[in-house]
Formats: C-alpha cells, sequence, structure tokens
C-alpha cells in the first residue's frame, strides 16, 4: 500500500504538516505540496456543448499521481473556518473529471485520512470543515477512514496538543500494520 500526502498550506512547516508527518513516518509516502502546483481555479462547463475545456496547468498530473495511491492524506490548516483556497481549487477540479466514470470507480477505492488544524477552538470548530469532507468523501465513494484536528496556530504550536500528537502516533502504528 502506498500513501500520497498532500499539504494544503501556503506555508511550509506548519502544523498541519507536522501533525501529518507524524501519521507517515516510516511509511510508502509520497509527499507533494499543493502550493508548489499550479492549479486554475473550475470554470464550469459543465453544461456546455462541448463540456470542460483542457487546461494546461499541474492538476492532471496530480490527478494521476493520486490515482497511483492506495490512501491519501490531506493535511491541511483550518483557513477562516474552511479549507484554504489551493485545496477548494485542487477538489473543485475533480469535476472536469467526473463525466469519465472510471475516474469516480478508481477514486471509489481509495481511502482518505484528513489532519487539520487551527487555532480558537479547532475541535468545534473546524468539526464543520471534517463534514464537508464527509460528504465530498461520500460522493466521489471513497472511505472516510479517519481525521485528526489538532490545536495549533502559530509555528510549532500543534507540537504541545498531546491529544493530537497520540491520536497521530496511534494512526501511524495503524498504518504501518496495515502495510
Amino acid at each position: 500500500m502506498s500513501i500520497l500526502a498532500l499539504y494544503c498550506s501556503t506555508r511550509r512547516q506548519g502544523n498541519s504538516e507536522l501533525l501529518a508527518d507524524i501519521v507517515v513516518e516510516g511509511l510508502n509516502c509520497t509527499k507533494i505540496h499543493l502550493m508548489d502546483q499550479h492549479i486554475e481555479p473550475i470554470q464550469d462547463f459543465r453544461h456546455a456543448p462541448e463540456g470542460f475545456k483542457p487546461v494546461h496547468d499541474d492538476h492532471a498530473k496530480l490527478i494521476r499521481t493520486m490515482l497511483n495511491h492506495d490512501i491519501f492524506l490531506l493535511a491541511t490548516p483550518i483557513y477562516w473556518y474552511g479549507m484554504p483556497g489551493i485545496l477548494k481549487n485542487f477538489i473543485d477540479r475533480w469535476s472536469t473529471y467526473y463525466s469519465d466514470m472510471t475516474f469516480k470507480d478508481r477514486m471509489s477505492e481509495k481511502e482518505v485520512i484528513v489532519v487539520m488544524t487551527g487555532g480558537d477552538d479547532p475541535q468545534i470548530k473546524g468539526f464543520p470543515l471534517i463534514q464537508q469532507f464527509y460528504w465530498i468523501f461520500e460522493f466521489m465513494g471513497i472511505e472516510f477512514t479517519h481525521y485528526i484536528i489538532g490545536n495549533g496556530n502559530n509555528p510549532g504550536d500543534v507540537l504541545r496538543d498531546l491529544n493530537a500528537l497520540s491520536k497521530a502516533e496511534q494512526l501511524n502504528h495503524q498504518l504501518r500494520m496495515q502495510f
């Protein structure tokens, strides 16, 4: 089994990345920072006679990479009580592949883990984002196996969240047993 970790922050070594790195430590994992990828926002041509037009960016390459992994982990900060724009653009663009039923079929073979961090009571105020992920993954038939919400606003804060660290270590242990 292989894991694709998508780091969805706009800074390196942010709290969500630090927590996700504990989850994937010692595992077969490909790591990609979405901020290093060029992903155009969606232009909705679902109902246009010609359909979606090709977009010359990194999205298709990322989709191919994602489809070549068994599990994908989204490591995301909570920005204004939601997901960062770069992650939203990435997910919105899934619509361009939706008419290709092999995409949905292949996605339904995947498992997803969400690791997210934020300040301002993230276990409560970040939960609507977990619900949004749940509905996205249910729509795609993707198994949403785990999530961890860590408390961290300033750089490194999450390393003091003993509950989140414990959950990340436990999940790492579970994943090691699967591999």
